[in-house]
Formats: structure tokens, sequence, C-alpha cells
């Protein structure tokens, strides 16, 4: 492995949700520790799964990692974070201020983006702090759209403060994050320096992911961030020539790897085998770079197939169109196939005689490449645009709110208007507006990883408690905000997307507790890329069957009543024709 060789003190695996950053990540640490190294490992993600697959709870300070002496793991904790955050930012306000302002200040530190921007602070911290028990510290991200926010936070928000002298922001008294200035510049120098900092991009073995790669390495080029290699993982060998699926898995393997992207050519590349086995646990993620021969003999008695049948995706668009209209979001851990399922349901729909709005609230934004070139009668595909969003949000603000003001009112307030924090209301603002278009026909909404859809309600949340706060049984009519619409079982249909996988399950699991705290009940759940039904003899596919049997009967026992099935298929489905035909299976 290149990665273990003079790795760099840090190293930063990012890339298309569910192509193992987290397992090579746990990997890597394991490894080096294993070595003798110290070693910290960290997660960025707002959805980590670092204590499911290191089997150890963690928390928000370095801890011990049992069984592996050297190794400490953390969760940056976004809630915790932005707390400690908001008490920061309270405590650089004068004796003067009075109770009414520093409740300002906390309202105006109760959104999103002062989650996102003080877990950041968090991330920098550890960048900056040059501890001294620690020989590397490994970050394993979010899914790529939420990093890329998350790294192009320091340039954003210094050029912010360098021209933006005054007032306050929904991150607080702009004099206060001028003090973060110095550690946002030190970050990105640390980041971009190729002797402190190695860039892992993740991949699978398919066309979308390597795209994706493709796509990071160059806007993280962008940013400064050059000193890059590529990890392809999950990368399978057939051993058996006349098992067709498993020749098929591993052509279309081949193929995507052919001719990669000028952007990931030249760059160091360690590919990684497939595993007959989930990476949850110790053994399993020291087994994960080895290359000891694993036992596959299967015992004959074991027909791995028998698995109870599931409904497929035909019978869901079914049930979804008998009610004429309404929202379905498309929810999910990155990489379980939430696009596909997505934009096949929207198909289908209009297949079925309807008029569908597909679209996408995630940054990374694959679903046109999903849907193709085509056009079909009665379907709209677009996608929320965040710098189209923000430019729409701005124009709106400038020609209300600025119209009664002075020249050097409007320069201030189009200076306020330059914070990043505003293009996190004005997304919140397009999602909202297609939320309303479901009142009179079909909206599909493919949403970004978990933990970013996470930030999005967060803010709808917070919209929702600001519009409520000041009404009472007497007012006049009745207000309907988007969290009531997204509440409603007969207006919205959340589907979860998972893999037959246990980290994939487990997370899926997580996200339906997260939404039923607020008031959303999944309508459903679906079952993505299940092998079982393939008839594929290969030994190392029937091993990762019988994971797969065990995962389907949890899902179906623990955590839904309605449970739909699609194949596995060693072609992803790209193009109005092939979702057609996955609509109708």
């Amino acid at each position: 492995m290149k990665l273990l060789q003079k790795p760099t003190r840090h190293l930063f695996f990012t890339g298309k949700g569910g192509v193992g950053k987290t397992s090579l990540s746990c990997a890597t640490a394991i490894a080096l520790a294993d070595h003798g190294l110290k070693i910290l490992l960290v997660s960025t993600d707002p959805a980590s799964n670092l204590d499911e697959m290191l089997g150890v709870t963690l928390g928000s300070v370095p801890g011990p990692v049992p069984a592996v002496p050297g190794l400490f793991a953390m969760n940056i904790d976004p809630e915790a974070a932005a707390e400690d955050y908001r008490q920061r930012v309270l405590g650089q306000m004068g004796p003067d201020t009075t109770d009414k302002d520093r409740a300002t200040v906390r309202e105006q530190l109760s959104g999103a983006c002062t989650t996102e921007i003080a877990a950041f602070d968090e991330f920098v911290g550890l960048l900056a702090d040059d501890d001294p028990r620690f020989d590397h510290i490994i970050f394993d991200t979010a899914p790529t759209g939420h990093t890329l926010r998350l790294l192009s936070l320091p340039k954003a928000w210094t050029g912010f403060l360098e021209a933006n002298e005054r007032g306050a922001s929904c991150l607080g008294p702009h004099s206060g994050l001028k003090m973060q200035e110095e550690r946002f510049r030190t970050a990105l120098e640390c980041l971009g320096d190729p002797a402190r900092t190695t860039i892992v991009l993740v991949t699978r073995a398919d066309r979308g992911a390597i795209r994706e790669a493709a796509r990071t390495a160059g806007e993280l080029s962008e940013l400064g961030l050059s000193n890059q290699m590529l990890a392809v993982n999950g990368r399978f060998t057939p051993t058996d020539p006349h098992d067709h699926v498993a020749e098929a898995f591993a052509a279309e393997q081949t193929k995507a790897l052919t001719d990669p992207p000028p952007a990931l050519a030249s760059l160091p590349r360690d590919e990684v085998a497939l595993k007959p086995f989930d990476m949850v646990g110790l053994d399993a993620l020291r087994g994960l770079l080895s290359d000891t021969a694993i036992n596959l003999a299967a015992d004959p008695a074991d027909d791995i197939f028998e698995i109870t049948d599931l409904p497929g995706l035909a019978t869901l668009v079914d049930e979804i169109a008998a009610s004429g209209k309404g929202l379905v979001m498309v929810m999910g851990k990155g990489g379980v196939g939430k696009t596909t399922v997505a934009a096949a349901v929207a198909v289908g729909l209009a297949a079925r005689g309807h008029t569908v709005h597909l679209t996408t609230t995630d940054p990374a934004a694959h679903l046109s490449f999903v849907v193709g070139p085509g056009a079909m009668p009665g379907l709209t595909v677009d996608r929320i645009d965040p710098e189209a969003e923000t430019a729409r949000y701005i124009d709106k603000i400038m020609s209300t709110k600025g119209r009664d003001l002075d020249d050097a009112g409007q320069a201030l307030l189009r200076e306020d208007l330059a914070s990043p924090c505003t293009e996190e209301v004005a997304v919140f603002h397009a999602f909202s507006r297609v939320v309303g278009e479901a009142r009179s026909s079909f909206v599909v909404i493919d949403t970004a990883p978990t933990g970013h859809t996470l930030l999005l309600l967060d803010a709808t949340g917070a919209y929702h408690r600001q519009m409520t706060r000041h009404l009472d049984d007497t007012a006049p009519g009745r207000m309907v905000t988007p969290l009531m619409r997204l509440q409603d079982p007969a207006f919205t249909r959340v589907l979860l997307v998972t893999l037959p996988e246990t980290t994939p399950v487990s997370e899926a699991s997580a996200l339906q507790d997260d939404l039923r705290r607020a008031g959303i009940s999944p309508y459903g759940w679906v079952i993505n890329k299940s092998m079982a039904i393939t008839g594929t003899r290969d030994p190392l596919l029937r091993a990762r069957i019988r994971g797969e049997k065990a995962q389907i009967e949890r899902v179906k026992r623990d955590c839904a009543s309605r449970v739909y099935g699609l194949d596995f298929r060693a072609v992803a489905p790209v193009g109005l024709d092939e979702l057609r035909k996955v609509s109708d299976d």
C-alpha cells in the first residue's frame, strides 16, 4: 500500500458516499497503530458511524480504542461544537450588553450554518494544534459535497471578513469572527502543504464514483490542496470463469478504470480488494488491507438464496401514484443508490401519466448523469443549484429590503449578503418553494447524504419555530410551514434507501429515529443492490449474500413494515429507458 509508505502527519479521506472512506480510514489508522505509532482518528461527518465500525462509544474528545494500543478516536459533535461556539461568541460581548442583545445574538446563532462553522472550528483546531501525543491525525470526512463546502469555508470566510468590518451575521458579531481569521488561514495552509497533508480520494471501480473523484480532485486543486492520491476500494476478481454474474461485475469494474479522467490519471493509486464480509469490527478492518487468503468454502446445505421475496419498485410506484400528487423525499447514507431510486420513482410516475418534478438538494448533483439527456412527457428534471439560488435570493433581498436604502445602505446590505451563510438560507428557500409545488403535482426530491440532509431539516425546523413563535389559537387563518408539510403523511412520503449491509442499515435506522423525533414518519424502506436473487455461485459473492440475508431480515423485523427490494445490476441503470425498467420491476 503506497498509502502506508511514509505517510504525512495528516491524512484526509474524502469521496462519494458509500465508497468506503470510513472503512479505509479506520483500517489505515489501525495499521499504523499496529506498527507502534500514536494515531488520532477523527470523523467530521455529522452522521458518523465510527462507533459502530470500531465497536466503541466515542465522544467529542480523543478516547482510546481498546485492543489497538496507540489508537485514539473521536467524533466532532456538531451540536456540542455549536453550543461551545455560541458561548464563546456571547463571551466576547461587553459587560454593558443587555439581555435583549444577548437573546438576539443567540437567535442569530441558532441556524444550520452556525452548526457547520462550529464543527469546522473544531476541525481547524485539530489541524493547528501540533499535539505531541500523536504521530498522525486521520480524518474520515462526510460525503464529497458536504466536505467540499467544509474545505471552502476558510477561503469564503476570510474573503468575507476582509470586506466586512461591521455588523453581525448568523454566526454572531463580526468582531468575534475576525478573531478566527488567522485560524482559517492556518488551516488552509496546512491542508495545502504536501509535507504535512495528503488528500486520499476514495472511489469504487464504477463510473459514477470515478467521475465524482475526478470532479473532487479538480475542486480541491483549485483550493490549493494538490497533494492527492487515489484509493480504489472493492476491487473484485472472480474465481469462476463460468459465473456470468461475477464475470460481468468484474468486467464493468475494469471498464470503469480504463482510461481514467485526466484529473486522476497521474495520481498515485492503491487498489483494495473486495472482501467477503462487512467492514464492522476490528478483525474485519484489519483484514481489509491484508493479503491473507480467506477460506470461502461454503456449506452445501446452506441455501443462501432462500430469502423472502420483497416487492419491487413497481409496487411502490403504484402505491404512490394512487394519491395523484404529493412529495416524495428519498433519503439515506451516501452511496446506497438514492439518486437511482429517486429517478426511477419519478420516471415510473411519469410513465403512469402524472406530472412529475424531479430535483435534488445534493451539492454533488449526480441526477443529470443518471437520468441522461433524453426527455419524457410529464417529467421535469433540474437541481437546486446553490450558486444560482444564492444569486436569486440576493437579488430578491436587494429589490425589497434594499429598495428604500441610499447608496451607502445598499452597499452595506450587499456586503452582509456576501456571507457564506447566505447560501444556506437561499437553498432552504428554494427547498421550501419546491415542497410547495407538491400541492398540485408530484415532486420527487433526491436528497444529499444523511448529514447534509439533517442540516437542511434543521433549517426547516428553525424556520418553523420562528414563524410559529408568536402565533396563538386566536390567530386568523392557518399558516402551513414546510416542516408541517413534511410531517403530513398524506402530503409527504419519505423513502429510506439502504444497502443490505450492516453500516448502511444502522445509519438508515438512526436517520429514521432523527426523522421521527422531528415528527416525520418514513413511508417505507428500499433495499438496493441485493445480490441474493442473481443466482451467482462465486464463493466471495455467496459469502457476502449470507450477510445480506441477515440484514434484510433485520430491516423487516426491526425497522419497517413496508420494505421493497432492487436487485444488483453489474451495470448501473442510466437513462430513461433503463430507469423505466427499474420502475417496472
